[in-house]
């Protein structure tokens, strides 16, 4: 049983999510800074000096001005500006994906025309004496032939 465990933790498979995983987890951690720390600062200015992470509603009774004042005092509250912080974050996380996919994909199709490019033959067949003649020839240098 340690046997088959080990050979399939050592999978490359099983290494690259590994390494996914761990990768996307410090990404994440960039991302969330980046999102609270630069953008919803510059966001919450424009539109009046919001902090949205203190944006919220108490579901009972008492007026506190932040979110842990309520929690201290044991009071639920709708937490609608944390969720606003979490949205733009998704959306700065799923835009950075969607950039370096779409970076890997051009890399890829440009790997691929220029590997269809190399693969292209050069030459091609004489239909009359069935000699190698260049693909753009019209003419066959060995029999005269017109080539279509």
């Amino acid at each position: 049983m340690l046997k088959e465990f080990k050979e399939f933790a050592l999978k490359g498979n099983v290494l690259d999510l590994a390494i996914g995983v761990i990768i996307g987890g410090a990404f994440g951690k960039i991302i969330t800074s980046l999102v609270n720390d630069i953008i919803m600062p510059l966001v919450g200015l424009l539109v009046g000096k919001v902090d949205f992470s203190n944006l919220f509603i108490p579901l009972g009774r008492g007026s506190f001005i932040t979110i842990e004042e309520a929690k201290l005092a044991g009071v639920a509250t709708f937490n609608y500006g944390l969720f606003i912080n979490n949205v733009i974050d998704f959306l700065i996380i799923a835009f950075s994906i969607f950039l370096v996919i779409k970076q890997l994909n051009r890399l890829t199709r440009k790997r691929k025309e220029e590997k269809a490019i190399e693969e292209t033959p050069l030459t091609k067949k004489c239909g009359f004496c069935y000699s190698e003649i260049h693909k753009e020839a019209t003419r066959c240098p060995h029999c005269t032939s017109i080539i279509e």
